[in-house]
């Protein structure tokens, strides 16, 4: 059984943000990015490592196959967009991918046998095909990820994730069953990905296409585990939530005028959102969230300076 399988999904997941416009827009608009697994802050996330465990042949097919699939799809999307779908545009893409990946294979071979390689031209060309069986596996993870958390009052989350307490915290209720593509992240072990498990991925084997998408995308380093996070995979960009945004929580730097402001946006909501703001735990190193005030800072905001000032002037006019 995988880890997709056994993870129980938590009732309520949350999303450590920065105030911004995209912000605004994800709350307003009821949706979430899906980010691009190569602009994560840890440079090991999503990055495994393929091992061989296959002789020098199968894995030359494997790179072979992995690379012709790539740009097949590349050229096919391309041909579509310009509404070439004939079988003749068919075919032509069938040859180019082919001959660019033997043009890879054969690329291999000859640096294989450099000098400065060293002197065993198999090891140095199963390298050679390790390393771009590696490279041609990351390219074809295309999706996106959206990152969540199991709490909304992780001292270390709102630091890093939360803009030092200026940002805040979405709460998401989730549904009962769980969205598709939901899956909890599992902190330590390999980074190794077999060959074999590539190629049983290419044959059409599911079970093999879950244990690669699990190295690939739902491993990270245990120093990490204090996150407790769960990925979402989706679609790079902007999507629908298919989660239910239930609450908002404020960080404890967070001005009055953006909480004002994200109040007052998702004012007329048909489910009206929770909001709450985060203070620390007196004589602690912990944070706790409490109901937010919403009566006493919207008496305050918006607010026109003039009025002040224009007090004064009908005092002196008395």
């Amino acid at each position: 059984m995988t880890l997709m399988a056994m993870s129980k999904t938590p009732k309520r997941l949350y999303k450590y943000r920065a105030f911004s416009a995209l912000t605004v827009d994800l709350l307003v608009s009821d949706r979430l990015y899906f980010a691009d697994p190569t602009t994560f802050n840890d440079p090991l996330d999503t990055k495994p490592v393929v091992t061989v465990d296959l002789p020098l042949e199968e894995v030359r097919q494997a790179v072979i196959a992995l690379t012709k699939r790539r740009i097949h799809e590349e050229m096919s999307a391309a041909a579509k967009t310009i509404k070439h779908r004939s079988p003749r545009t068919r075919q032509h893409i069938d040859r180019l991918a082919q001959g660019k990946a033997q043009h890879v294979i054969a690329e291999i071979a000859d640096r294989a046998t450099d000098p400065d390689q060293g002197d065993d031209a198999v090891e140095n060309e199963l390298w050679l095909l390790r390393h771009e069986l590696q490279i041609e596996l990351l390219k074809q993870y295309d999706r996106g990820i959206l990152s969540l958390a199991e709490r909304n009052s992780c001292p270390l989350m709102w630091s890093h994730y939360g803009e030092q307490h200026h940002g805040l915290c979405i709460g998401y209720a989730v549904p009962d069953p769980s969205p598709p593509g939901l899956y909890r992240v599992e902190y330590g072990g390999s980074r190794l990905v077999e060959a074999s498990k590539v190629v049983r991925l290419l044959e059409g084997d599911p079970l093999a296409r879950a244990e690669v998408d699990e190295a690939v995308l739902l491993r990270k380093a245990r120093d990490w585990r204090y996150e407790k996070e769960w990925r979402m995979i989706g679609q790079r960009g902007l999507a629908d939530c298919p989660l239910e945004l239930n609450d908002l929580t404020f960080g404890l730097r967070c001005p009055d005028t953006v909480r004002a402001t994200v109040v007052k946006a998702l004012e007329g909501r048909s489910k009206p959102v929770q909001f709450y703001e985060m203070r620390e735990v007196h004589g602690k190193f912990e944070l706790k969230r409490y109901p937010l005030e919403i009566v006493e800072l919207l008496m305050s905001y918006p607010r026109r300076a003039a009025d002040a000032l224009e007090g004064f002037d009908d005092v002196s006019a008395v």
